[in-house]
């Protein structure tokens, strides 16, 4: 009953949101490791929460932000540890190492950039919504793969169904891999129904 709730025209509005947002974040990203980024144009689907996790092995970085103005609610973006590894040693002037263990440095480092890359987005996107949209600092957490209590967590509602969101991001020569922003369904209608508003 949910998934026909929402409609193809919505998923091509989420990919053309993510698309405009993630290009403003790439640049954003771009400068704080000095090396070129580019972020693809998103894959849209709808998932059972049970496969949130199913692109990733072992553990993965979680990254939930919440917005504090104009939107209600909050969503997650899961990246790839050996991903955030080379992000954050490049941020502090290394070559982009991918081995070793995430430390509270790394995990700090991660949430400073997806702060001014999720900054750059909501920018963006206040501007497609016609409204101001403004979020609170990232919280970064190590999860592991095989244990779903911590994203139980991370979601204040109950809802099944999300909408995924698949981006492929590239980092110079380091970095082939893919990131996923996560949406509970009735946060990403919400957020459509903005946008229409704001084109009427």
């Amino acid at each position: 009953m949910i998934k026909n709730e929402f409609t193809q025209d919505q998923k091509d509005l989420l990919g053309e949101i993510g698309n405009i947002t993630m290009g403003n974040s790439a640049t954003t990203l771009s400068m704080m490791v000095n090396q070129r980024v580019d972020i693809t144009t998103p894959r849209v689907e709808l998932i059972n929460r049970a496969q949130a996790l199913d692109d990733y092995e072992k553990t993965c970085i979680f990254v939930q932000i919440h917005y504090v103005q104009g939107l209600t609610g909050n969503n997650v973006f899961i990246l790839k540890e050996p991903d955030v590894l080379c992000m954050t040693d490049l941020m502090m002037g290394g070559p982009g190492n991918t081995q070793g263990e995430i430390s509270e440095l790394h995990l700090s480092a991660a949430s400073e950039a997806m702060n001014q890359m999720m900054g750059s987005a909501a920018t963006s996107m206040a501007t497609m919504l016609g409204i101001p949209v403004d979020i609170s600092t990232p919280e970064v957490n190590r999860i592991d793969v095989e244990s779903v209590k911590m994203f139980e967590k991370m979601f204040e509602t109950p809802e099944d169904i999300f909408v995924k969101v698949s981006f492929r991001i590239e980092i110079g020569e380091l970095i082939d891999s893919i990131m996923v922003q996560l949406y509970p369904l009735r946060f990403a209608i919400e957020m459509c129904d903005k946008f229409y508003q704001n084109q009427n």
